[in-house]
C-alpha cells in the first residue's frame, strides 16, 4: 500500500514538473518556431501559433550562414570577451576570496566590507566613473575597455570568500611542515578543493558576460567591435526590421550557454550549495 501510494505520489510529482518545464520552455519554443518562418510571416502574424505552419522553413538560418557576414562578427567578439571574462574572473576572484577566508591581515575586515558595499551599489551609479577611467586610459573601443571593470567581480569574490572558509585549514598547515610555499599550497591543495565553486561561478560568469549589454553599449563604438546583444539591438531600426537574422540569431546565441552549462553543470548544484551556507 505504502509502495503504490509512493509510486502515485512521484506520478504526481514528475506531472507537475513537467509541466512547470513546458512553461519554461515555451518562451524558447516560441523562439525557435518563429525562426523558422519567412519575414513576411513574422510581420503579418507577429510571435503566436496563429500562421500557416506549411510556411516553416530554414531560409531564415541560410541567410546567417552565407550572408549575415556582420552577425559572425559580433559572435567572435562575444566569445572572445566571454571566455577571457571567465578565465580572469575565476582566476583572481578565486584568488582574492581564498585570501579574505584563510589568511589573517590588517584591514582584511575593511576590505571584505569594501566587498559587500558595492555588491549593493547599482551598476548604474559606476558607469560614468568606469567610463571617465576607460577614456583616460585610451581603452574605449577595445577589448580591455570591455574586460577591465569585469575582471574581479565582488559577487564572485564573496562567492569563493564564503566557499573557502570551509576548506580544511589542516591540508595548509600540513603542506607547509614539507617546505610547500604558500603559492604552491594554493594552487596544489587548496584550488582543486575549490573545483565546484568554479565550475558554479564559471557558469553565473559567463552567463553575466555573454548577456552584458549595458557597458559594452557604453564602451564599444564601431560595428566591428559590437557584441551579439549590441549587434542584434542594432537591426531594429525606425527605418526597418531584419527579422531574419534577428529571431535566428537570437536562438543561435544559446547554443554557447548551453554548452558551457553542460560542461559545469555537475559542480553548479554543489557549488551554490556549499558555498552558499558555509561561514
Amino acid at each position: 500500500m505504502k509502495k503504490e501510494k509512493r509510486k502515485i505520489s512521484v506520478m504526481i510529482a514528475n506531472i507537475g514538473m513537467g509541466i512547470i518545464c513546458l512553461i519554461a520552455l515555451f518562451p524558447v519554443i516560441m523562439l525557435l518556431i518563429s525562426s523558422l518562418r519567412p519575414s513576411s510571416e513574422l510581420m503579418r502574424t507577429g510571435i503566436s501559433l496563429a500562421f500557416d505552419w506549411s510556411v516553416l522553413n530554414l531560409d531564415n538560418y541560410m541567410y546567417i550562414f552565407t550572408e549575415a557576414n556582420g552577425y559572425w562578427g559580433w559572435y567572435m567578439n562575444s566569445l572572445i570577451i566571454s571566455a577571457i571574462t571567465i578565465v580572469l574572473s575565476l582566476f583572481f576572484s578565486a584568488m582574492v576570496g581564498y585570501a579574505l577566508a584563510v589568511y589573517d591581515f590588517k584591514g582584511k575586515n575593511l576590505f571584505f566590507t569594501f566587498v559587500v558595499f558595492i555588491l549593493m551599489v547599482p551598476f548604474e551609479i559606476l558607469m560614468l566613473p568606469l567610463f571617465q577611467m576607460m577614456i583616460s586610459f585610451q581603452l574605449v573601443d577595445t577589448y580591455v575597455g570591455v574586460l577591465l571593470p569585469m575582471i574581479v567581480a565582488p559577487i564572485a569574490v564573496f562567492f569563493f570568500r564564503q566557499y573557502a572558509l570551509g576548506l580544511p585549514i589542516q591540508l595548509m598547515d600540513a603542506a607547509r611542515i614539507d617546505g610547500a610555499t604558500e603559492y604552491g599550497i594554493y594552487f596544489k591543495i587548496m584550488l582543486p578543493l575549490m573545483t565546484p565553486s568554479l565550475g558554479a561561478m564559471a557558469i553565473l560568469q559567463g552567463l553575466g558576460s555573454w548577456n552584458n549589454f549595458l557597458w559594452p553599449l557604453i564602451v564599444l563604438r564601431s560595428n566591428d567591435m559590437f557584441t551579439l546583444p549590441i549587434g542584434l539591438a542594432t537591426l531594429l531600426t525606425p527605418y526597418g526590421n531584419n527579422y531574419d537574422v534577428l529571431i535566428a540569431g537570437s536562438v543561435m546565441t544559446v547554443i554557447p550557454i548551453i554548452i558551457l552549462f553542460i560542461f559545469f553543470q555537475r559542480y553548479f548544484i554543489s557549488g551554490l550549495t556549499v558555498g552558499g551556507v558555509k561561514g
